[in-house]
């Protein structure tokens, strides 16, 4: 059977780039359970209420809902257990430093994929945004878009 290639979207966190002011974004693996693997490739995975942390030294995501595989038996997994993320050890003692040194990062998943067969997270050091703030991104997002329409206008003759 031929080895699957290229990016497969399976679930993203669109409220997070809302909330969210992404500084940086990462890419790890997870750990998973055959089941798991089984029931992403259907597309069955949520990463609504999902965060990553430290524990013991490592990072661990908590909250992703993997939904049980049909087919599976006793031997199926529970939807939202912990799991491991799998980074350089360089990379989290980089992420480690940022989240504690005071600064009010956090580190959020924005969407999980299957990369040439892999199942991966990309994960973003965030800050929160405030609501003023989303209203001038929005503010920002509608000035370049009558900016783009206008133009558009002018290109075609219109105008």
């Amino acid at each position: 059977m031929p080895r699957e290639t290229g990016v497969k979207l399976i679930a993203s966190n669109k409220k997070a780039r809302h909330d969210y002011a992404i500084l940086k974004t990462y890419e790890a693996g997870l750990v998973l359970a055959g089941t798991e693997v089984k029931s992403l490739r259907l597309g069955r995975a949520s990463l609504v209420d999902t965060f990553a942390q430290e524990h013991e030294g490592e990072l661990m995501l908590y909250g992703l809902h993997i939904a049980e595989y049909g087919f599976g038996s006793w031997t199926n997994h529970t939807p939202r257990r912990t799991r491991k993320l799998l980074l350089h050890k360089v990379e989290i003692v980089k992420i480690l430093n940022q989240l504690r040194d005071g600064s009010g990062l956090t580190l959020v998943p924005l969407s999980l994929y299957f990369k040439d067969g892999w199942a991966k997270i990309e994960l973003g050091l965030a800050r929160g945004l405030k609501s003023y703030d989303k209203r001038q991104v929005m503010a920002e997002r509608d000035a370049k878009k009558e900016i783009a329409k206008e133009f558009g206008r002018r290109l075609k003759g219109r105008r």
